[in-house]
């Protein structure tokens, strides 16, 4: 009986781990995912040079495990840095596929080392973004005594009654603060990839299909790495206030800044003008709201 009672809090807290996992890959991982000149070395790399390339991951891995790594326990044990880090590795190569494949940048029609060598590529700067989640944004655990206190809530009998009109302000405030974090990180992210070829390479080889799974791992990427992969004061983040301030309504929302601001730098580098046709602004809109959701996920959680 109580095995069978711990066993849920054992499988949640290995969630939280892969979800934290992820969510560092990304954070790290994704300037690079649209960067082109990967994607040709990896056509032509060697089974050596990929060989070599995991092994010197793997060993960053190790050393990163004993510091950072992506659990929130910290391992004491060598082997538990060692299973850690080949489960790191395996993670970053999982990530290194399925973005590969959302982007259109693996087909059937490549060849076997081609496939291998831009996965292998691809998934070292993903490795290391799970070898270094910890350490990517400020883990601190919540405040008990600002997670207790809701709004508008006194702490004492000696405190002043609150100010009834502050509470639109603080909702207008926390409202703004939330955008201009995600806007900031947004910008950070998307700026130096938007004036860049990969942008219109990458759109114009994604369907209407894709272009829609694109937006559902753009909003779910964004709410893991918020909500689920426990990075910061993961309960005060929840009671915050704002308009927009549940977690799904907060998480459209940002994306919706995102992709503006997305448009706006299309625009400033000339990638996109007022006489494109509508599909050019989806697509490469979309694309690169990928990485600007991100960086906006991770604005929301420096604030």
């Amino acid at each position: 009986m109580n095995h069978s009672a711990t066993r849920p809090s054992i499988w949640a807290e290995e969630l939280d781990d892969l979800l934290r996992a992820v969510s560092g890959a990304f954070l790290f991982g994704v300037p690079l995912l649209y960067t082109m000149e990967v994607w040709w070395i990896g056509t032509y790399v060697s089974p050596l040079r990929m060989l070599l390339g995991l092994l010197l991951t793997y060993a960053a891995l190790v050393a990163l495990n004993r510091t950072a790594g992506f659990r929130a326990q910290k391992q004491t044990s060598i082997w538990r840095s060692l299973t850690d880090s080949a489960e790191g590795l395996a993670i970053g190569l999982l990530i290194s596929i399925i973005s590969l494949l959302l982007l259109r940048r693996l087909t059937f029609d490549l060849g076997l080392d081609t496939l291998m060598g831009q996965i292998v590529l691809e998934s070292v700067p993903f490795s290391i973004g799970v070898g270094i989640a910890n350490g990517l944004l400020n883990r601190g655990g919540d405040d008990g005594n600002d997670g207790d206190a809701g709004p508008g809530e006194q702490d004492g009998p000696d405190q002043p009654a609150a100010d009834p009109s502050a509470a639109p302000r603080s909702l207008w405030r926390d409202t703004l603060a939330d955008a201009g974090a995600t806007a900031l990180g947004a910008i950070i992210i998307a700026f130096s990839i938007a004036p860049t070829d990969e942008v219109p390479m990458i759109a114009g080889s994604l369907s209407p299909p894709v272009l829609l799974l694109l937006v559902a791992a753009s909003l779910v990427i964004s709410y893991i790495i918020v909500f689920e992969a426990e990075f910061g004061a993961q309960e005060k983040r929840r009671s915050q206030r704002g308009i927009f301030q549940h977690p799904l309504s907060e998480t459209v929302a940002s994306y919706l800044i995102s992709l503006l601001l997305t448009a706006l730098m299309l625009l400033f580098f000339q990638q996109l003008d007022f006489s494109a046709p509508l599909n050019q602004w989806v697509s490469y809109t979309i694309t690169l709201g990928l990485p600007a959701t991100i960086g906006g996920a991770a604005g929301r959680l420096a604030l």
